[in-house]
């Protein structure tokens, strides 16, 4: 398939609505862009999507489809942000070791509340600043440092052994790592509800 470059780059945007929803482009968003104030309606897939040394100040994006795997975030310095919609597999924040011009990324004053995350993270940032999605959303804080006390609970299904005990092997930047139940609960053989149960044992796990 060949497809339609468009370019966002070199220039200030504000007030703005941009509609990123053709599969037939490939969006290129940056370098030296920043958008102020602007809406991004966001319906492709992350291929079709890439940050590149792009600040986003007081933006608020739509995604209107799942957004899945799209670590282009860590290539974007988002502040005061909003997100709604469904994101998977996605990293936020400063993560110099990821890959060049990820080392300007950064995440600060974002809102998730409106969003539905699973297995998204952010990276090399303060999550204190953040606002992460309500329960059935989870987000576990500093999930490397926090590994061992989790391990020592007693996990449902396999929940336990596939996720918590893989904690301590995520990149040392990883500061936050938020989680949808009833995908998880599926996946690993068990119920929203018994994971919540455990959840609320742990003063690192917000729900």
């Amino acid at each position: 398939m060949l497809f339609t470059k468009v370019f966002y780059e070199d220039k200030e945007i504000q007030n703005e609505r941009l509609e990123l929803t053709d599969k037939g482009s490939l969006y290129f968003v940056g370098p030296n862009l920043t958008l102020k104030n602007c809406t991004l309606v966001l319906k492709v897939p992350a291929r079709n999507l890439i940050f590149d040394g792009v600040r986003f100040i007081d933006c608020t994006f739509e995604v209107k489809q799942e957004l899945k795997n799209h670590q282009s975030w860590v290539f974007a310095s988002l502040k005061g942000c909003k997100f709604k919609g469904n994101l998977s597999g996605c990293d936020f924040g400063h993560w110099p070791g990821y890959s060049e011009g990820s080392e300007h990324g950064s995440i600060e004053d974002c809102d998730f509340t409106e969003a539905r995350l699973d297995g998204c993270r952010i990276m090399g940032c303060d999550p204190a600043t953040v606002r992460f999605p309500k329960w059935p959303c989870f987000t576990i804080l500093d999930p490397i440092g926090n590994s061992r006390a989790l391990k020592s609970a007693t996990w449902p299904g396999r929940f336990g052994r596939i996720v918590i005990d893989d904690l301590a092997t995520y990149p040392t930047g990883t500061r936050a790592l938020t989680f949808y139940a009833p995908f998880k609960a599926k996946r690993f053989d068990t119920t929203p509800e018994a994971l919540q149960a455990v959840i609320q044992q742990f003063d690192c796990i917000l729900s």
